[in-house]
């Protein structure tokens, strides 16, 4: 199997669309009236009017929204279609450019909502317009600190968070760039820790270097998570992409990051390949990536499994998503072989009813991921015993009026050896606007059963903006209640929260984020402090 697949790579070489992301500072949710939606950041200095807001659904960014005007620190935003906003969602927001300036403009007004499309650099080169390509240089540092109060046997912990990104487009006005992501976390009391090994502490989620060789052809070298092989997660060595018509065929080749400290291991080798095709329409698409990879463990197999992905929007209003992933390896009691077996099934369907009105329903189907080379025997065995977790998934969302948004989430998730399933309901309503104190309020109301314990949750928040471009504040109360199956004693708390926003410089931003929990025994103060400074 190995090498047929390497055999399969090698004929994939000799054809000839490109893809990558470059992700900018998220935003979220503030309130939402019945023509827009308020998105706020920290700082609005790397969007424009006109640019695309983005939604994460599912590992997949879909486009959402629209920007008609800007603030300091927030976007007022046009709904793309059914969707219009959650408090509290997280929207990103990416610069587009695809090979052709038509093309580009084209694909992206066709868009439908919810519909994925291929992203790529900003500094991909055309044949028809050829821009001069320029360096840009953008990054971040922060500090956090994370404080933990509690007159518990637990007592209090502080725990601080350094981080830095940077990305470099064109270095030196050449076709080479860089991106790259860290973050060094360390708890109080625990430095010996770090001293015994410094990845227990830093993490490094990108660091990858970029090539484009010309329009269809591009090389990542280093650490990078390709997006359309998301399941695979972060990939540790080169990965090389080219375009031929309609199709977008990539090769992979490296290792995994280490399993418990997210450190490089040459040990975990892994290599594979995809296939993707794009079928366009006036108004809609549909979209379909095949991939094959192979995961070692000390140069044993540890997995190989095969990943397939559908999107489809031809149909006016209806928006589907599917993937899944098949096993194509098996190791029990020392004989190997080869198999095809769903480990992973997700669908999804979106239907938009009327303007204000939208249904979603979902199912997903997961089994457990067994690494043969990894995990001992008698841990295997006990995966392989062990049924996956089915579930199921709807949601509706409503605008009942001009600034009223409400919506309802229900899910239902069920194991063969759990004695109950787990049911969960979330329902909430957010009034946006509201005269005398100009602001947003979000009601929200949560109730839980498994097999182990029944809860509710009730919660209401307010979030404005108190010194316009310059400070933004929220506050909010929850009431939570639980009750636990093989016990007669309850859990009850009353949990209160502050969060402040605050644009200090033009690119200087500190935050502050409060939350006290009370209950019957015991209280509790968490304190989250952010300063962080743009380049």
């Amino acid at each position: 199997m190995k090498y047929l697949l390497l055999l399969l790579f090698v004929i994939m070489g000799l054809y000839t669309n490109a893809q990558t992301k470059t992700a900018v500072p998220e935003g979220a949710v503030s309130y939402v009236t019945s023509q827009n939606v308020y998105v706020r950041y920290t700082s609005t200095e790397h969007l424009k009017p006109g640019d695309t807001l983005f939604i994460d659904q599912d590992g997949k960014m879909m486009p959402v929204l629209t920007i008609s005007s800007l603030s300091s620190i927030s976007a007022v935003c046009k709904p793309l279609g059914e969707y219009t906003g959650v408090v509290g969602d997280k929207l990103i927001s990416r610069s587009v450019q695809s090979a052709e300036t038509v093309a580009e403009e084209s694909q992206v007004k066709d868009t439908q909502p919810g519909q994925e499309i291929p992203l790529v650099e900003e500094n991909e080169k055309t044949e028809t317009q050829a821009p001069a390509i320029k360096q840009k240089i953008s990054g971040r540092v922060g500090v956090s600190s994370y404080l933990n109060f509690s007159d518990s046997p637990g007592g209090n912990s502080q725990r601080m968070r350094y981080t830095f990104s940077l990305n470099a487009r064109n270095i030196n006005d050449s076709k080479l760039s860089l991106e790259s992501y860290f973050s060094f976390v360390h708890r109080s009391g625990e430095w010996d820790e770090i001293k015994d090994d410094i990845f227990n502490g830093l993490k490094i989620y990108s660091l990858a270097l970029n090539y484009q060789f010309s329009e269809n052809y591009r090389l990542w070298l280093g650490r990078k998570i390709n997006p359309r092989l998301s399941s695979v997660g972060a990939i540790d060595g080169l990965q090389y992409e080219m375009g031929w018509g309609a199709f977008t065929i990539g090769l992979v080749a490296g290792s995994r990051p280490d399993n418990l400290n997210y450190s490089f291991n040459l040990n975990l080798l892994q290599f594979g390949g995809y296939l993707g095709h794009e079928f366009r329409k006036e108004k809609g698409m549909a979209q379909t990536t095949l991939a094959i990879m192979e995961q070692e463990n000390g140069g044993a197999t540890d997995r190989r499994f095969a990943y397939i992905q559908h999107v489809n929007t031809l149909i006016s209003n209806l928006y589907f998503f599917g993937s899944a992933e098949f096993d194509l390896y098996k190791k029990v009691n020392e004989k190997k072989s080869n198999t095809f077996n769903l480990s992973n099934l997700y669908l999804s369907l979106r239907y938009r009813i009327i303007k204000p009105l939208s249904v979603t329903v979902s199912y997903s189907n997961r089994e457990n991921v067994v690494y043969y080379a990894t995990y001992d025997r008698d841990f295997i065995e006990r995966l392989l015993d062990t049924d996956g977790t089915q579930g199921y998934l709807l949601q509706v969302n409503y605008r009942a009026g001009r600034n009223v948004f409400t919506g309802v989430k229900t899910g239902y998730r069920f194991r063969l050896q759990d004695p109950l399933p787990t049911k969960n309901l979330y329902a909430f309503v957010t009034l946006s606007r509201l005269p005398v104190i100009n602001s947003s309020v979000t009601l929200s109301a949560t109730f839980l059963e498994t097999a182990y314990l029944s809860g509710k949750i009730f919660s209401i928040g307010m979030n404005k903006e108190l010194i316009p471009a310059r400070l933004d504040g929220g506050i909010g109360y929850r009431y939570v209640q639980y009750d636990f199956s093989h016990s007669e004693s309850a859990l009850n708390q009353n949990m209160a929260e502050l969060n402040l926003t605050w644009r200090i410089m033009q690119k200087l931003f500190g935050s502050l984020n409060f939350e006290g929990t009370f209950d019957d025994d015991y209280s509790y103060q968490r304190v989250y402090i952010n300063l962080t400074q743009r380049f």
